[in-house]
């Protein structure tokens, strides 16, 4: 039979034909594409996305399907490492205290392998709270500074209570300090008064870049979720701030946040010692790889402290910049490491299975486990992606803490037994662990975890426990939300 392509109708029959073939050649594709190199989940909801909305599917997968960056900030990345290397006191990385518990050794050896970065001895660190005592805090800090100082933030945004802090980078530069300052470009372009602040930074002399820039018509373009989440200041290499606080004001300076009283509660740790070289040398890293250029002159060696009074300290970075997800295999490491107690605080916590399976099993093995989570959210999807996995968690035995509305708990760290923490900027979900550039610091010490002891039981007494009961109680439309953000939730 001749397909006679002036009739109408044989023209039409044509068409659906190769539609159908198109149709079918992209499902094949996408089966043999999608779950390569990928997780199951994350395949699973890509192939999903692609057979029920094809064409916003494919999209989708086209924009923000890679989970990795480009290969020459990669590149970037691996020399930088071997710069870190280059600059540690034990090449092999710490040798063994014979005071760690047996399976912390190899959780050290875990995160020199992963990252580069040594387990240093000789540290102190303060825990913050206050939340303009803490932009205070950092601002005196600056204030006292000879030699430079150097500021990461997720989120930099110059308003009323910050100002404080943009007027001691000011006075810095004006008595000749030597102000560095990075940001997220997407965060902070999507924050109020974003050409405020940067014309703030340009005026008073400081030098500033934006990390992981979408600016495609000036040649800079990765998956635009690829963000650089960390939140870092050091002061002439001799203190640093590090922890879960953006430089913004308590509401983020957003209508509906304000219309809603909600009230954004942080932990940062102000910490002295060879940590701080390490926290600098992750600053040094990524302005390397945003401006290329290497402040060699500025990253010191790190050098342990002999002082048992003193804290061991181990920063972890992670990220797309590394070929492993170091945040991930930290966290499973001292989940399956602990014997004694787990506490967790994470304001998104949404946990691939691997770690669900590490929790649960701490409960199964006798080691109790507290997780401190909002009472609201301020992400919908996010906050009902994590509110599908409470019914596992209550099952299993863990005890849910709600912090009360109209605080959003956005502090991120756990403590583990009585002489182990984890503090920094990971979030306990998937897209900390996959998608954004964060930085951990590993703790060991009885002092600093009764002060974070100190911090959680100031949340047990403001929260609320969740009870199976209660939770058996939830309507079904909050169910279904629920089960479907977690299916997008997996989309990486």
């Amino acid at each position: 039979m001749l397909i006679d392509f002036t009739d109408p109708s044989d023209t039409s029959l044509v068409i659906i034909f190769l539609l159908l073939f198109v149709d079918l050649a992209v499902r094949v594709a996408a089966i043999i594409i999608i779950p390569r190199n990928r997780r199951p989940t994350a395949g699973m909801a890509w192939l999903l996305a692609v057979f029920f909305i094809p064409y916003i599917g494919i999209l989708l997968f086209l924009l923000i399907g890679n989970p990795k960056l480009p290969r020459k900030r990669m590149a970037k990345q691996r020399r930088m490492d071997a710069f870190i290397r280059a600059n540690s006191d034990v090449p092999g990385g710490r040798p063994h205290n014979e005071e760690w518990p047996e399976w912390f050794a190899s959780v050290a050896q875990l995160n020199r392998n992963l990252t580069s970065m040594p387990m240093v001895d000789g540290n102190s660190a303060t825990l913050l709270e206050d939340y303009d005592g803490t932009i205070q805090a950092m601002a005196d800090e600056v204030d006292r500074a000879t030699k430079y100082v150097h500021v990461e933030f997720y989120i930099l945004s110059c308003d009323q209570t910050t100002a404080v802090f943009f007027d001691a980078l000011e006075r810095a530069v004006a008595r000749g300090v030597t102000v560095r300052v990075l940001f997220d470009h997407w965060a902070s372009w999507r924050s109020k008064g974003f050409k405020h602040t940067v014309r703030r930074l340009t005026e008073m002399g400081a030098t500033w870049h934006q990390m992981l820039p979408v600016q495609p018509f000036r040649g800079h373009f990765q998956r635009p979720d690829l963000r650089n989440h960390r939140k870092i200041l050091v002061v002439d290499g001799k203190s640093a701030f590090m922890g879960s606080l953006n430089l913004i004001d308590r509401s983020y300076n957003k209508r509906t946040n304000i219309k809603r009283g909600l009230k954004w509660q942080e932990l940062v740790t102000r910490v002295e010692g060879p940590v701080v070289d390490a926290l600098n040398l992750i600053f040094i890293t990524d302005w390397y790889i945003e401006s290329e250029e290497l402040l060699e002159n500025e990253a010191r060696v790190l050098e342990s402290i002999d002082d048992p009074a003193l804290l061991e300290c181990q920063v972890v970075p992670s990220g797309p910049g590394f070929e492993g997800e170091n945040n991930l295999r930290l966290f499973l490491a001292l989940l399956y490491g602990a014997q004694h107690r787990i506490v967790i605080t994470s304001p998104y916590f949404v946990p691939d299975e691997s770690m669900l399976y590490a929790i649960t099993t701490a409960v199964e093995r006798g080691v109790p486990v507290d997780l401190f989570v909002s009472e609201i959210g301020d992400q919908a999807l996010v906050w009902h992606a994590q509110r599908s996995y409470y019914e596992a968690l209550l099952r299993a035995g863990v005890r849910i803490y709600q912090y009360k509305s109209p605080y959003i708990l956005h502090s991120k760290h756990f403590t583990i037994d009585d002489d182990v923490a984890v503090i920094g900027s990971s979030n306990m979900d998937m897209r900390s662990f996959g998608l954004n550039m964060e930085v951990s610091m590993l703790v060991r010490g009885e002092s600093f975890v009764r002060d974070m002891r100190a911090v959680e039981d100031h949340y047990r007494s403001v929260s609320k426990e969740l009870t199976l009961d209660e939770w058996m109680k939830q309507p079904l439309r909050s169910t279904v939300l629920d089960g479907l953000a977690r299916l997008t939730s997996a989309l990486q």
